[in-house]
């Protein structure tokens, strides 16, 4: 079989790519290892709760926000519903409790009422975020670490723990997070403000899937891509084969053009020998990011009626009292580890049925910490990882452990069995300065990389941005397509 496009994966990335490029035209087919679309922007049904993999708020989509256009393109307006986050998240530790809005005036009014003192390093941090992208061209600076930006501006650590309420949402460490990437996308939140998609992200992922049907294109799921066929310096197509049959060889289909939604660590192992070897020393200063852990909640009732008005919390422990401490609590123990915890409930999310709600408690985790455990250690750790983080949430909403019906766990490990990311990573590659970024290879120059190992990043808005601009970049090629 022969297909003008094959996409392996179908995370929001590949969705996105194949789904422009079925519009215009292009037979498409899409390979995913799971039993459905999305990668982490998926959802999972446990009794009468709907339970979200990956979405706590999405950046945008505001007029100016590019998805909005990439939304329009694909019918996602009007058929996947957007819901206002009311707040960008609440802080709180033992010595500050706030609530920072979308609105970066209010914010930073907000802030400097607290820290009269810093009131010139609150502008200096909203001017930086909000002009990241603004600079003329052929202006360059050298890249530096958010921490090392903050240092410079502010004094007081806990106004910038405040400011680093939601850093989970990109990386793990402030003294290694560039500045330029956290400045765009810290900045969308508070340009664009934020949404959650009403019943969940499948919502979208499963919107994408059948828009490429649609358009004549395929999504095969349950099937694993074991080998990229090369020809002289071209990728020609790939070998796949039902993801339970290991034995089997497989069926081998054919494209002009391959897409890789997938991580860059993970071509290589699919790749002949002579371009595994480019990649690897094209990428070889790369280190993929933090993973994360999740304890996905079910209760009897909505927690407004616990007296809880807050929809994303960043609760950060007593013993972070600087931003050099970050880092190292993320491997504390659950007792004392920062985390954020959403409750749905606060939005018409469609989550769980009426007088019943969803919330989910996340936090900074590694896979190193979990693929060394026997079964039963790694059980026992999921139960006392539970047990920890709900005895500190009762403390802040006092109640909610009477409430709880359902929880479940989701380790590093659970992320790289279902999406095969390399040390379970959400985000693709860490963000540091100086990341090697790419979109086209050079070699394959027939082969595109549109995940969040790719050129724009992680995360939903990063994923569908860069999916989007490698539809276009391979109509380009093909001059199918005006210019965008």
């Amino acid at each position: 079989m022969k297909y003008d496009v094959i996409i392996i994966g179908a995370g929001l990335g590949g969705l996105t790519a194949g789904a422009k490029l079925a519009k215009e035209g292009k037979k498409v087919l899409v390979i995913e290892q799971h039993n459905r679309p999305g990668g982490c922007a998926t959802t999972f049904r446990r009794g009468n709760f709907t339970l979200e993999v990956g979405l706590h708020e999405m950046d945008g989509p505001s007029p100016q926000d590019m998805k909005t256009r990439i939304f329009k393109d694909l019918d996602i307006t009007g058929n996947v519903e957007f819901l206002h986050v009311p707040e960008f998240f609440r802080f709180i530790n033992d010595r500050y409790s706030v609530t920072i809005p979308h609105q970066p005036e209010i914010a930073a009014e907000r802030l400097s009422s607290l820290f009269p003192e810093e009131s010139a390093g609150i502008k200096s941090y909203f001017d930086q975020i909000l002009n990241a992208g603004k600079k003329p061209a052929g202006e360059t600076e050298k890249d530096i670490s958010t921490g090392e930006f903050l240092d410079s501006i502010i004094n007081d650590e806990d106004l910038k723990l405040i400011l680093l309420g939601n850093l989970g949402y990109f990386h793990d460490d402030p003294y290694t997070l560039s500045l330029r990437y956290y400045s765009l996308a810290q900045g969308s939140y508070y340009r664009n403000g934020a949404s959650y998609i009403k019943g969940g992200s499948q919502k979208l992922s499963d919107h994408l899937a059948e828009f490429i049907k649609a358009h004549n294109g395929e999504v095969l799921l349950n099937n694993i891509v074991t080998n990229i066929r090369i020809t002289g310096d071209r990728a020609t197509g790939v070998i796949c084969r039902r993801k339970n049959e290991k034995g089997s060889e497989g069926v081998e289909v054919f494209a002009d053009e391959i897409v890789a939604n997938n991580p860059i660590q993970n071509v290589i192992e699919i790749i002949s020998p002579e371009y595994a070897g480019i990649l690897e020393n094209e990428f070889k200063d790369n280190r993929p990011g933090a993973s994360l852990l999740t304890v996905y909640l079910g209760f009897s009732k909505p927690l407004r009626e616990l007296g809880h008005s807050y929809y994303s919390t960043a609760v950060y422990d007593s013993s972070v009292k600087s931003q050099a401490d970050i880092r190292g609590n993320n491997g504390d123990d659950y007792s004392r580890r920062s985390f954020i915890f959403v409750d749905y409930s606060q939005i018409d999310s469609e989550l769980a049925p009426e007088g019943r709600s969803v919330g989910a408690v996340c936090c900074i985790d590694y896979l190193r910490d979990w693929e060394i455990l026997k079964k039963n250690d790694y059980y026992d750790k999921k139960e006392k990882a539970a047990s920890s983080f709900i005895a500190r949430l009762d403390k802040i909403i006092p109640g909610i452990r009477n409430v709880i019906e359902y929880y479940e766990v989701g380790t590093p490990a659970t992320v790289k069995r279902y999406t095969l990311n390399p040390e379970g990573a959400v985000y693709g590659f860490a963000q540091n300065p100086g990341r090697k970024i790419t979109e086209n290879l050079k070699t394959p120059a027939n082969l595109t990389i549109a995940s969040a190992w790719g050129r724009t990043g992680g995360g939903f808005s990063g994923v569908i941005i860069g999916g989007y601009l490698s539809a276009v970049s391979i109509l380009r090629k093909s001059r199918t397509h005006p210019s965008v």
